[in-house]
C-alpha cells in the first residue's frame, strides 16, 4: 500500500509551523519611528501620570485625527498567458497559521505555478491546532479568486485525483521566492515529478522592498496576487462590516473613527517585552499602549479595539483611560458568535482581526511581525497610511503624531510601494 500524501503533507507543515513559531522569537524590533524622544537610557517610565491635563500637550494642530494622506492606485498591469498544451502539471499547497501568513503564501504559489505555467489548485485552509481544517471557501471568496487569476494562470477549485505520493514532490520554499531559486530548486524536481506541493517557510518577516527589484512582469504577478486576489466570503465581510460599523458608531464623538490595537496577550508572554538597553522594544503592553495614545491625544471619547480574544484583566488600564475600549466579544453581533467566537472558531477570529485592523482609521501594532507588516500593506494600499508605532514617550515631551507614524509609510519602503502609486 502507497504512502498517504496526506501524511507527508501533515509531517512537512508540522515542521514548518514549529519552525515559524521559533522564528518569532527571533524578529527584528519595530521600525524606529522617524524622531521621539524616547528615553534611550532605557530607563521605564511611571505609568502613574495618567491625570496630565490634554492642553499641556504639543500634539499636532489638527489633532490625532487629521486627514489622511492622498490615495494610491494599483501600478501593475495584468499580465497576459500564453496557454501551453504540454503543461500538465499541478501547484498545490496549503494557508496556514493566519491571515498575515496567507497574504505571502498565495503570493509565492502564484508565482511560481506562473513560472512553471503548471495549474494552481485552490488550498485548504489548516489553523495550528491538529485537525483545524477548513475549505477555501469557508473564509476567502472562490469566485472572486478564481476570476482574479484568469489569464495569468491556470486554476482548478479541487485537487484532481490522480495525484498521489508517487508523483507529488513536497518542497519547502522560502517567502518571496526568486527566479533563481525557482530555477534551481523547483523547476527540476517538478519536471522530474510532474508536480509539487508548497509549504512556505520564513526566513525573515521584513516586508520591506527589494533592493534587487525583480523584472516588470513578474513584479505584477506577485503585486495582483498579493493585492489583488483574495477577498472576503460574503459572511465573514458581514461579521467585519458590522463590527467596524459598531465601532464607528460609538466613537461617533471623535467622528466616527476609531483606533485598531494588535495586542495578543499570549505572544506578550512569549516575547517578555523586554527592552533593549537602546530602549527599543520588540512589543508594548496594553498599560504602555494607553499613555502612548493618551500622550498622542486621543481622548476619552476615541473608540478602541483590541485583538485579544477575550477580555483580560490586563487590558483593565487601556480601558481606565478610554472607557470605550472592546474586543471582539463586546462588538460582534450576538447571532454570529456562536459561529464565528466557539471553541473552533481560531481561524475566523484571526481574519477577523487582520480585516478590523486593516479598516480602522488608526492602526497601532503593539506587537512586531507579519501581522503587522501585512496589516500595514493592506493599508497602504487602501490610502489608509496612519499607522502608529508605540514608545514610552516621557511625561514632559512635546509631542508630534508624524514622528510615531511607522516608516513603512513614512520611508515608503513597504514592498506595497512597488505595487501602488
Amino acid at each position: 500500500m502507497g504512502i498517504d500524501p496526506r501524511q507527508i503533507v501533515a509531517g512537512v507543515l508540522t515542521v514548518t509551523m514549529f519552525l515559524m513559531l521559533g522564528n518569532m522569537v527571533k524578529r527584528e524590533h519595530f521600525d524606529a519611528p522617524i524622531s521621539h524622544n524616547v528615553n534611550h537610557a532605557g530607563s521605564t517610565q511611571s505609568f502613574d501620570d495618567t491625570k496630565d491635563s490634554e492642553n499641556s500637550l504639543a500634539v499636532d494642530s489638527d489633532g490625532p485625527w487629521k486627514e489622511e494622506s492622498a490615495g494610491v492606485k494599483p501600478c501593475w498591469s495584468k499580465p497576459g498567458f500564453e496557454e501551453d498544451e504540454d503543461s500538465k502539471g499541478f501547484v498545490t499547497f496549503s494557508l496556514t497559521n493566519g491571515p498575515e501568513y496567507h497574504v505571502s503564501q498565495i503570493t509565492d504559489a502564484v508565482v511560481v505555478a506562473r513560472y512553471l505555467r503548471a495549474t494552481l489548485v485552490i488550498p485548504d485552509i489548516r489553523g495550528s491546532q491538529p485537525g483545524d481544517w477548513r475549505n477555501f471557501g469557508d473564509i476567502y471568496d472562490i469566485e472572486k479568486f478564481v476570476s482574479s487569476l484568469e489569464g495569468v494562470v491556470k486554476v482548478v477549485k479541487s485537487q484532481p485525483t490522480e495525484l498521489s505520493s508517487k508523483n507529488l514532490a513536497v518542497l519547502r520554499i522560502p517567502n518571496r521566492v526568486t527566479d533563481d531559486y525557482i530555477a534551481e530548486n523547483i523547476e527540476p524536481v517538478f519536471k522530474s515529478k510532474g508536480n509539487v506541493r508548497l509549504a512556505t517557510y520564513f526566513p525573515s518577516v521584513n516586508m520591506k522592498k527589494s533592493k534587487m527589484e525583480p523584472e516588470k512582469e513578474r513584479n505584477s504577478i506577485g503585486c495582483l496576487a498579493m493585492f489583488g486576489t483574495l477577498e472576503l466570503q460574503p459572511e465573514v465581510r458581514e461579521v467585519v462590516d458590522s463590527m467596524v460599523d459598531r465601532l464607528k458608531t460609538l466613537s461617533r464623538k471623535s467622528d466616527g473613527q476609531f483606533v485598531a490595537v494588535d495586542v495578543r496577550l499570549d505572544m506578550l508572554d512569549n516575547k517578555g517585552c523586554q527592552g533593549n538597553s537602546d530602549g527599543s522594544k520588540k512589543c508594548y503592553n496594553p498599560q504602555e499602549i494607553a499613555m502612548f495614545l493618551r500622550k498622542l491625544g486621543f481622548d476619552k471619547n476615541s473608540a478602541i479595539y483590541m485583538t485579544q480574544s477575550r477580555w483580560d484583566s490586563s487590558l483593565d488600564a487601556i480601558k481606565d483611560l478610554f472607557p470605550k475600549t472592546y474586543t471582539k466579544e463586546g462588538i460582534m453581533p450576538m447571532e454570529k458568535k456562536q459561529k464565528f467566537l466557539g471553541s473552533d472558531a481560531s481561524e475566523y477570529e484571526k481574519v477577523i482581526d487582520f480585516y478590523v485592523c486593516s479598516e480602522s482609521d488608526v492602526f497601532v501594532p503593539a506587537i512586531s511581525g507579519l501581522f503587522y507588516a501585512n496589516v500595514a500593506g493592506k493599508r497602504i494600499g487602501s490610502g489608509k497610511t496612519k499607522i502608529l508605532v508605540p514608545a514610552n514617550i516621557p511625561s514632559d515631551a512635546s509631542v508630534s503624531l508624524g514622528s510615531y507614524v511607522s516608516r513603512y509609510v513614512s520611508k515608503k519602503n513597504h514592498m506595497a510601494y512597488s505595487c501602488f502609486c
